[in-house]
């Protein structure tokens, strides 16, 4: 009989994408969450994992051979994690789990950094899918070229999308520490995660501690530009490094920089957004895309350098990238009513807000653009960076506030000192009737949210349909 591995948080992204590892390797998986929520429930019921809402001993019965617990929602006191350890029962968290179980012996690729990890991870996983090298993956969302957030592979490749968030209630580490990368991409830095790191200088903290994992054999991938990425490097880094994004006066060499730059030119394009690759000062190709925003730009520039580093050629990445389809919740035109064009974004940073907006803006024109935002994410729901929400919309024509009730602070700050005109809500029928009954013009609404959004997703749409 195969043993029985039992996940306490099995609903969220990468719980749930774990026990389909596990279920994968012939372990007997079930697992228990507050909510389950498709597509996640759906995956996990596809691969025969036994699923439970809300947590009873008797799950747990006969004692499974490993429960692995999560981090959200999982502190002391929660009743699974205190059965768990008043019975001796065997733990281990889920990024330790995958260090331990998943990866040992294979050629990881992690992408890190504050923004674009899922959608770069799912850029390189399907490069190197349409390689033919039939890598494994672990992403924090839903690529749209693969059927599942996660798979073992059948190659040494193997995709993941390092996290900086801390392990669990019992290991404070940031993940990305326990998946000893061969290849490291670094997208991004900024200040984020104020529920759990006092400032910018412990986020990079955890970002040295994961440079350390690094084989001098191996590859970094980092922009150029970045002076919080260069902090970090200049903390140490032991392993050669290709530059990404446009050249810089600013810019600063490490001693571990190779020389190679990555970076794009802007091209004539057939499907929306298209742009040259260059390696310095050679053209590699043409991506010409339906993606949205330079941010898009640079990530794809980064799953080619991480790609290359594989063994696949940079032509063969861009026809690659031709092909790829983004994943869910980023700019996903969800619904079209009329004159209307509504998107589902998954926003989690003003920065993110910002740059969604900025790509969205430079291929409408000048079509209305309306920001729906749920600033949900710990980050922003504790007000951390209040000063940035006043700007962040600068693209838009308007934007509209709802103040959910994990918000814990008066959003009216942000709405008086916003600089396009702005408004709150805190009920979302009566968010749903303000935006259907906008004059009628052609028009963007960009929903903006890293939740469920009470539901707005389906009742927006059927509003404007009904008339």
């Amino acid at each position: 009989m195969s043993s029985h591995i039992y996940f306490l948080g099995i609903g969220g992204t990468l719980m749930g994408s774990l026990a389909q590892l596990a279920r994968e390797q012939g372990f007997r998986v079930s697992g228990s969450d507050k909510a389950l929520y498709p597509p996640m429930s759906e995956q996990l019921a596809a691969a025969d994992i036994e699923l439970f809402e809300g947590f009873d001993p008797a799950q747990l019965e006969p004692e499974p051979d490993l429960v692995v617990i999560g981090n959200a929602g999982l502190p002391r006191g929660h009743p699974g994690v205190e059965y768990v350890l008043n019975k001796g029962i065997r733990y281990t968290s889920g990024a330790q789990w995958l260090g331990d179980s998943v990866l040992p012996g294979r050629w990881v690729l992690a992408v890190s950094g504050t923004h674009g990890k899922t959608t770069t991870a799912s850029m390189l996983a399907w490069i190197l899918e349409h390689a033919g090298l039939q890598p494994g993956y672990l992403i924090g969302g839903v690529p749209k070229n693969f059927p599942r957030s996660a798979r073992l592979g059948e190659t040494p490749f193997f995709v993941v999308e390092a996290d900086e968030y801390d392990t669990s209630y019992f290991d404070r580490r940031s993940k990305f520490v326990h998946y000893r990368p061969r290849t490291l991409i670094i997208n991004n830095l900024e200040y984020d995660h104020a529920d759990i790191f006092p400032d910018l200088a412990a986020i990079q903290t955890q970002f040295h501690h994961l440079l350390r994992t690094v084989p001098g054999a191996g590859l970094v991938v980092a922009p150029g530009h970045d002076e919080h990425v260069n902090e970090v490097l200049n903390q140490g880094c032991w392993t050669p490094i290709e530059r990404i994004g446009a050249r810089s006066v600013r810019q600063k060499s490490h001693e571990r920089d190779t020389g190679r730059h990555w970076h794009a030119s802007s091209a004539p394009g057939e499907r929306g957004l298209a742009f040259d690759v260059l390696l310095d000062d050679g053209t590699c190709g043409r991506v010409d895309w339906d993606l949205l925003g330079e941010h898009n730009v640079s990530n794809a520039l980064a799953a080619i350098a991480a790609a290359r580093h594989a063994g696949v050629p940079p032509q063969v990445a861009i026809d690659a990238l031709n092909d790829f389809e983004g994943v869910a919740r980023r700019m996903d035109l969800i619904a079209e009513v009329g004159d209307v064009r509504i998107y589902d974004d998954f926003a989690h940073h003003p920065t993110a807000i910002r740059t969604t907006l900025q790509g969205l803006r430079k291929q409408v024109g000048s079509d209305e653009i309306i920001a729906v935002v749920e600033p949900r994410s710990h980050t922003m729901s504790l007000g951390t960076l209040r000063s940035e929400l006043t700007t962040c919309c600068a693209a838009a024509d308007a934007v509209y506030w709802f103040r959910g009730e994990n918000i814990r602070w008066d959003l009216s700050e942000v709405v008086q000192n916003c600089i396009v005109p702005a408004h709150q809500f805190d009920n979302l029928d009566r968010l749903v009737e303000a935006l259907a009954t906008l004059p009628p013009r052609k028009r963007h609404i960009v929903l903006m949210s890293n939740g469920a959004f009470g539901g707005i997703y389906e009742l927006l749409p059927r509003r404007l349909r009904a008339d």
